[in-house]
């Protein structure tokens, strides 16, 4: 948790007011740029294109919405790790279980739906 003392979140706000404005600006140079120069390279236009977006997302990770995200994707990863994933026999068993009662609930829907065919047929006549 972050314990340091900020500046009040309302003075924050309006100093990420101009972050966010620039960071739309340039997505949209960035876009307007890849369709205006349409003659250009395609590398070229999307390497620009993506150096665009990467200034972007720094300048966005700079506003106090952005270092949220960062705290958060890093507590994710933390999260991650901590994780005890099942080993490949573990897998492989309990993909094996699923298909099975894939296999064994198709063939029962398919036996109902014979069933009621015979039904509607012996009815209908």
């Amino acid at each position: 948790m972050n314990t340091k003392m900020d500046a009040p979140s309302s003075e924050r706000q309006q100093q990420d007011i101009p972050k966010w404005i620039a960071v739309a600006a340039l997505i949209a140079v960035g876009v307007v740029s890849f369709y205006y120069f349409a003659e250009h390279s395609l590398l070229l236009r999307v390497v620009f294109l993506l150096s665009v977006i990467g200034v972007s997302v720094f300048i966005a990770l700079k506003t106090e919405k952005g270092r949220n995200v960062r705290d958060f994707l890093h507590e994710t990863h933390l999260e991650v790790r901590k994780v005890v994933w099942p080993s490949r026999q573990e897998t492989l068993q309990t993909t094996g279980i699923v298909l099975l009662m894939v296999f064994v609930v198709a063939i029962f829907v398919w036996l109902l739906d014979s069933l009621l065919l015979w039904l509607v047929r012996l009815i209908t006549g």
